[in-house]
């Protein structure tokens, strides 16, 4: 469908529209009119509105194929895809050759799962199109359809195609990349980009891209390089800064990497990002209170950010002021009390202050958020044992096994939780299965059970282990 693209004429149009939905008034437009109605209420999500404007727009103009296309977009919007089907069969009957009723057909098609249905569809609406503007669009629905169905180098086909009925497609252009990037080609991503400039050679965003790529592959250099272009070439271009400031950092070069932060900064609204690459560099050169004051602006800028929350903790954390760390911790936890992140910390502070109940608290809650990481099950047992808990320690343990199967230092821990149980047989199964996997670690019994290294069956199985190594 083609729009109108006199503005003051649409925005008149408009005015007159909603002015008549007011005082309920007749008045008449043309078709063309409430098809750019329709087209701006639904570029702006004002879908009642939308629906207004087609329901009168049908009465005054029964016979528009265009209206009642914009019917079927409603009906997708509204999951009714037995009655967008029913009018597109409809409108087929009326007008075989026209694309749209197929583009539109493939939309109800894709919203329902069925991606080759809609390729399929699609393609015959190509067959269809006479206008090469068109085919670029069409082009671009086909490959997002294949990125639907994971088939990355068919999507990569038709962007290209895309791209190529439209050179300032950037839409595209990213798409493109995209691809590339998922199938691991950087090399062919570079040889793309450095041909599609090759005839665009002021175009920002393929600088850009170029760069991104060089960065993938750790050419710092080029990379660098390449932003400079795309700042050259638009010098209010924030992601080109943001890009060149990662570079500088990768080459050790804090000072210029703040530079180019503190430049989008100044261009727009204060990123979290840029704020916590500031606080970042500066803590890398030494200056701790610069870096302190941008990790708080960081997370006073976007509390949801768990990287500045995490920053700002294992600041205080390395400078060994726990209470603090502690305090912010805590905040973060407010916040989002599900990031898994945020408790393995938390139990570790509390673990660092001695605070047993707690940190053992924080490392459930770890496990329970899906880290299981080996260390975490350590951890936990290890302040359960200090807390006298012997039962849930075992329990702990039994729970690692499942993820850490034949692993010694799970089997001696269990083994000296098993001897402080009374439960000598299990106690001398899991201590011999220990000095099997690793005589080693067996300090891990003399640190967490004193008492049972002493007992004679620990120290004969112990001694005998290392007798027949030997």
């Amino acid at each position: 469908m083609e729009y109108n693209q006199n503005e003051e004429h649409n925005e008149f149009s408009l005015t007159r529209f909603e002015s008549m939905l007011k005082t309920n008034d007749v008045l008449f437009f043309d078709s063309n009119e409430f098809e750019n109605i329709i087209h701006h209420y639904l570029e702006n999500g004002k879908i009642a509105l939308a629906k207004k404007a087609i329901k009168l727009g049908l009465q005054q103009h029964p016979s528009s194929i265009n209206l009642r296309l914009f019917k079927i977009e409603i009906f997708v919007l509204e999951n009714k895809f037995d009655q967008a089907n029913a009018l597109l069969d409809e409108l087929y009957t009326l007008e075989p050759g026209n694309e749209e009723i197929f583009i539109q057909k493939a939309n109800v098609l894709s919203k329902q799962d069925l991606h080759q249905e809609a390729i399929n569809t699609l393609l015959a609406a190509l067959n269809l199109s006479k206008d090469s503007n068109e085919d670029g669009d069409i082009y671009g629905l086909i490959g997002m359809e294949y990125l639907f169905l994971d088939q990355f180098d068919n999507a990569l086909d038709y962007f290209k195609k895309c791209l190529a009925c439209d050179h300032s497609d950037y839409a595209s252009l990213h798409n493109i990349v995209y691809c590339f990037d998922f199938l691991d080609k950087n090399e062919e991503a570079i040889e793309f980009l450095n041909a599609y400039l090759d005839s665009n050679p002021y175009c920002e965003v393929a600088w850009h891209q170029l760069g991104r790529q060089y960065f993938a592959i750790k050419d710092y250099k080029r990379a660098s390089a390449a932003f400079d272009f795309a700042i050259i070439s638009d010098d209010t271009f924030i992601g080109a800064y943001l890009e060149k400031g990662k570079v500088l950092e990768k080459q050790k070069e804090y000072k210029e990497a703040i530079e180019n932060y503190k430049i989008t900064l100044a261009l727009d609204d204060p990123t979290s990002f840029a704020l916590l690459r500031i606080g970042h560099c500066y803590e890398k050169l030494g200056q701790s209170d610069l870096a302190v004051q941008f990790f708080d602006r960081t997370v006073e800028e976007d509390p949801l950010l768990d990287k500045g929350w995490i920053a700002i903790t294992k600041y205080y954390t390395k400078k060994q002021d726990y209470q603090k760390a502690l305090y912010f911790i805590n905040k973060a936890i407010n916040i989002d009390g599900d990031n898994v992140l945020y408790w393995k910390l938390y139990a570790q502070i509390n673990q660092r202050l001695n605070f047993l109940e707690e940190a053992e608290r924080g490392y459930k809650r770890t496990l329970e958020l899906g880290n299981y990481e080996l260390d975490t099950w350590l951890n936990r047992s290890d302040i359960l044992i200090n807390l006298g808990e012997y039962e849930a320690a075992v329990y702990n343990l039994l729970q690692a096994v499942e993820f850490y199967p034949e692993n010694a230092e799970i089997e001696f821990r269990l083994g000296g939780l098993y001897f402080k149980l009374l439960e000598s047989d299990k106690g001398r199964y899991h201590l011999k299965n220990a000095m099997r996997l690793n005589a080693e670690y067996d300090f891990i019994l003399s640190e967490l059970f004193p008492s049972v290294t002493q007992k004679p069956m620990v120290r004969a199985i112990i001694s005998a282990t290392k007798k027949s190594s030997n």
